[in-house]
């Protein structure tokens, strides 16, 4: 049984759709967005598979500039700083503090576990009125490797004090759940819009359309036992 339940962030609990009018700005469609932030993820990636490691922020940066050239669009400073401003500005979704309630009173630990650095998720949880809702915000600038390397899952498991089994992931990508799941940890999968499962992956034991369902369901599974 889980008692210790971490988020991911950006796209679990956060709407990354606010930033769309910063692009539709910028390159003239505001699906750049989406084609931006895969960029960010897939930089991240090869940085940890190569070894290496800059923060998050810098992968956001250096994957905007890819996409700008990749579009024949000049980068200016501020669009960069527009794109930086969105992130910390960005709107729960709107299930989320209702479903974050359910499972406190339930009896869960909650923490954050993002590839963000330190004081951007701090920003974004703030500015989204989240941030009392978590005992932990946890980033893998402690381990210096992005998810879904196994590190920062048993970095967050080992800061909260739980075994690696008793602590679930909630995110709604993919390849996070795998992450989690491959380092021992339970996981639940948010199939927001647009995000499906990894048929290459094992299924987690926990999906929902939104968060009040994962919510839902967590607290079905997890208290069974008690």
């Amino acid at each position: 049984m889980s008692t210790v339940i971490v988020f991911d962030v950006n796209e679990t609990l956060l709407d990354l759709r606010s930033l769309d009018p910063i692009f539709a700005a910028a390159f003239g469609d505001a699906a750049v967005r989406r084609e931006w932030f895969g960029q960010v993820l897939q930089s991240a990636m090869t940085v940890t598979l190569t070894g290496s490691y800059v923060d998050f922020a810098e992968v956001g940066a250096a994957a905007l500039a890819m996409v700008a050239d990749r579009r024949q669009v000049e980068l200016t400073d501020e669009m960069r700083r527009a794109v930086g401003a969105g992130m910390r500005q960005l709107p729960p979704h709107p299930d989320v503090p209702a479903a974050l309630d359910r499972l406190r009173e339930a009896g869960f630990r909650l923490a954050t576990l993002t590839n963000n650095p330190g004081p951007v998720v701090e920003a974004q949880l703030t500015n989204a009125g989240l941030r009392d809702y978590f005992e932990r915000v946890l980033t893998v600038d402690e381990v210096r490797r992005f998810k879904p390397a196994p590190e920062p899952y048993r970095m967050a498991a080992d800061q909260l004090g739980v075994p690696i089994d008793g602590m679930r992931l909630v995110a709604a990508h993919a390849w996070d759940v795998a992450g989690a799941m491959a380092a021992g940890a339970a996981a639940a999968f948010v199939a927001r819009p647009g995000m499906v499962l990894d048929p290459l992956a094992p299924r987690p034991d926990i999906v929902g359309a939104d968060l009040s369902e994962v919510a839902d369901r967590i607290v079905q599974t997890d208290t069974s036992e008690t």
